[in-house]
């Protein structure tokens, strides 16, 4: 398996990398702090995300403005950024219609946009997050004081060469770590993004709500959660759930926040991810010899949720010839109408390629 890195630019100049890994129907993961895309690839703790939802999946994911690849230096970091941000990758990569996921700090951005676009979510994930930040749930002056003590806290010891305060985060976000896992996040804090950042982006996310856009979420959702999450409270996983309709809840035993390869949490949640997201392995091989290998090629892209234009980008051809290669390929599959082409797109998403 192979990444490849591109970089888009979000509304307001910003420059944002983004990968591209695995073949099937897309999903799309929503940026938080912390990531790296080159070191994630190869990390001891998030490699096994990284080929979960590569495996059957093509998987596009991002470093969000200020972090990794991504742009250090930003004009504003504000939610709307954020979701602003997400669309400009999505439009980038070229995907009409996707699985949304979003963890920790990545799950008020996927909820905003599934809200404001349920027309092209398929489904949302969201694990280990949350609707309301930990001062918009309990804006009382105790609370706002911790948090500002919080924020003083990672700006000042955030790049400091000692590890020690960096090792404070860490426990509380893979506490079931070996020695080499924390100390590979110990060096993920410093590398990914500057002091000055993660403390803007903890500040902002305080104050984070979501919760009214929750109960307008009409997408069919799966919400997972540690029980014993020291990062985002287990409570705060529960009421999400409760808030959107129809949610599907999973409570996961666990204390790590981001869930390691080797802990029956990930097994379940593996299962659980495997069972909700559509892949390619539930239906028979395609009949190649109904197509010539130009339109197979457009298929793959189809089948990856890529709209005409970035086909058309891709392939380097117009865009009336890729609907014309595609009208080509909906005759020989003996389909009419936008609903049967719809269906017809959505089963060629689970064909084996």
């Amino acid at each position: 398996m192979r990444q490849e890195l591109r970089f888009c630019t979000a509304p307001d100049g910003v420059r944002l990398a983004y990968a591209t890994s695995g073949h099937g129907p897309a999903v799309v993961k929503a940026g938080h702090w912390m990531t790296h895309l080159e070191h994630d690839w190869t990390s001891k703790v998030w490699r096994h995300w990284v080929e979960l939802l590569s495996e059957e999946h093509t998987l596009v994911r991002y470093d969000e403005r200020g972090c990794g690849l991504s742009d250090r230096e930003y004009p504003s970091l504000t939610l709307q950024n954020w979701v602003d941000d997400l669309e400009a990758v999505i439009d980038a990569a070229g995907v009409d219609r996707f699985s949304l996921f979003g963890a920790s700090g990545g799950g008020p951005v996927a909820i905003a946009y599934a809200a404001r676009h349920p027309d092209r979510v398929t489904g949302l994930v969201l694990y280990g997050t949350y609707a309301r930040g930990r001062v918009a749930f309990n804006p009382t002056p105790q609370a706002r004081e911790e948090a500002e003590l919080l924020v003083a806290l990672t700006r000042l010891g955030w790049g400091k060469s000692n590890p020690a305060f960096r090792r404070v985060f860490t426990t509380l976000f893979i506490p079931g770590g070996s020695d080499a896992q924390m100390a590979w996040f110990d060096e993920l804090q410093r590398s990914s993004c500057s002091g000055e950042h993660a403390a803007r982006s903890r500040a902002v996310r305080y104050g984070v709500d979501v919760s009214d856009l929750a109960p307008t979420i009409t997408v069919p959702t799966l919400v997972l959660h540690s029980r014993d999450d020291a990062v985002v409270a287990f409570d705060e996983g529960r009421n999400l759930a409760s808030w959107i309709p129809g949610a599907k809840f999973v409570p996961l035993d666990s204390a790590n926040h981001i869930l390691l390869e080797n802990e029956p949490a990930w097994t379940e949640f593996r299962a659980q991810l495997r069972a909700f997201l559509p892949a390619r392995r539930s239906a028979p091989p395609l009949d190649r010899g109904l197509f010539t290998d130009r339109e197979i090629e457009v298929l793959r892209f189809i089948a990856q949720g890529r709209d005409n234009d970035s086909i058309a980008a891709a392939m380097h051809l117009s865009v009336r010839t890729v609907e014309r290669h595609l009208s080509n390929c909906y005759a020989k599959l003996g389909v009419g109408g936008k609903s049967a082409r719809a269906a017809a797109a959505a089963r060629l998403t689970t064909l084996e390629w």
